[in-house]
């Protein structure tokens, strides 16, 4: 349901109201994307954050089988409950790689639009965890079973990692992912491609992308044709640097625009 809520300084979407599907990535909630949401809402645009089953405010829902098909299950729920059609659905990192293809494979004609913010989709029979290199995958493991009880893996250092953003408040949001999400392999038909497909580009670059499609397989779809592609550089978590022009991307991606 459209709030009706606009934010000064912004212009109401004068072309339509769309629908919006926000997915974050590992360790975030619905929360991450609070900023992107009140700016597609004060454009006059649906916008429905999800917080995936044990993180953000449903962490406490964390069990060992909570896997890949979980998540899945999430947002095709919420598709469904909520009645949404024609839906723009946007997937940062893991649920752009694994969950949102996925979703859109079993639901085509509700889907109008699928955005991939700084991620590509996986292929058919690969997980998230091996899409790192193999002393990555070795040191996640590793966590999982000296600091996840065996099935989970802790949030990263964020004052490593994400440099420059608000450090306090990723540790506040951040919770220990479900390994079995990464572990869980994806299926995926053919429908998803049906379904048009935007790149939102932060830390790589679209030539990388296509430089890599032959030895990177997680890269080879996005060879492939169907794609737009945007250039928005900064960190891993354009929601949380970028929000603004995050916002304005997907303001623009909207079925009735793309």
């Amino acid at each position: 349901m459209n709030t009706g809520r606009f934010l000064p300084g912004i212009t109401p979407n004068v072309s339509g109201m769309a629908t919006y599907v926000l997915v974050p990535g590992f360790w975030l909630g619905a929360r991450a994307w609070r900023s992107v949401t009140a700016d597609l809402r004060g454009r006059g645009h649906d916008v429905h954050p999800l917080s995936l089953t044990g993180l953000g405010e449903r962490a406490h829902l964390a069990r060992p089988d909570t896997d890949l098909e979980t998540h899945i299950t999430d947002v095709l729920e919420l598709i469904r409950y909520e009645d949404l059609h024609d839906v723009v659905l946007v997937g940062h990192s893991y649920a752009g790689a694994a969950v949102i293809p996925a979703v859109a494979d079993r639901l085509p004609d509700r889907i109008g639009k699928l955005v991939f913010v700084d991620t590509g989709p996986l292929p058919d029979g690969m997980s998230q965890a091996e899409f790192a290199p193999p002393d990555q995958q070795a040191h996640d493991a590793e966590l999982v079973r000296t600091e996840g009880d065996g099935w989970r893996l802790p949030p990263p250092a964020w004052r490593e990692v994400a440099p420059g953003l608000p450090v306090e408040e990723l540790e506040r949001q951040s919770a220990p992912q479900p390994w079995a999400t990464a572990t869980t392999p994806v299926r995926l038909g053919g429908d998803w491609e049906k379904v048009p497909r935007l790149h939102v580009l932060c830390s790589f670059t679209v030539e990388q992308v296509h430089a890599m499609a032959d030895s990177v397989p997680a890269f080879q779809h996005m060879r492939e044709g169907g794609w737009t592609h945007r250039d928005l550089p900064g960190s891993h978590w354009p929601m949380l640097d970028r929000p603004g022009e995050l916002a304005a991307i997907l303001d623009e991606a909207q079925p009735m625009c793309g």
